[in-house]
């Protein structure tokens, strides 16, 4: 019955786990729009997913987190997660529109675009989400 469950859920549970990766990389975009040499971010979204999506349903176990080595005890413990899909192959450079003299490639007119069009993207999982648990809610009351 739970396997049923998460099978349900699986595909937004993924895009979700996605769209906030992707936000991460677009946020970084931003966050570097100044540094000297700085590549832009960014993947292609349906490639990486349907690769996420075909790993779950894989018998391929995930790769446990990794604690990081600590030098001094006053250090806190770090955890690495694990590899969630967004490797090399997954997180390519953005196309240079307009070349920068520093070497940078962020462009913040994209970059804030893509921003707030991958956060739409992501209310509207969230949204998609809550109708499927409001569904099975239903399905299991008593009328």
């Amino acid at each position: 019955m739970v396997a049923k469950l998460d099978d349900y859920l699986r595909f937004n549970e993924a895009a979700l786990d996605l769209r906030a990766q992707r936000q991460q990389v677009l946020a970084s975009n931003i966050a570097n729009a100044d540094t000297p040499n700085f590549k832009a971010r960014d993947i292609n979204f349906a490639k990486t997913l349907q690769d996420v999506l075909g790993q779950q349903q894989s018998s391929v176990k995930p790769l446990p987190a990794v604690e990081l080595a600590r030098t001094s005890p006053g250090h806190l413990a770090g955890i690495v997660p694990p590899n969630n899909g967004l490797d090399d192959e997954h997180l390519l450079y953005r196309t240079v529109t307009q070349g920068s003299v520093d070497g940078n490639t962020v462009d913040m007119d994209v970059e804030r675009n893509q921003f707030t069009d991958n956060g739409v993207h992501y209310e509207a999982g969230v949204t998609s989400v809550n109708a499927q648990i409001k569904l099975l809610l239903s399905a299991i009351q008593p009328g």
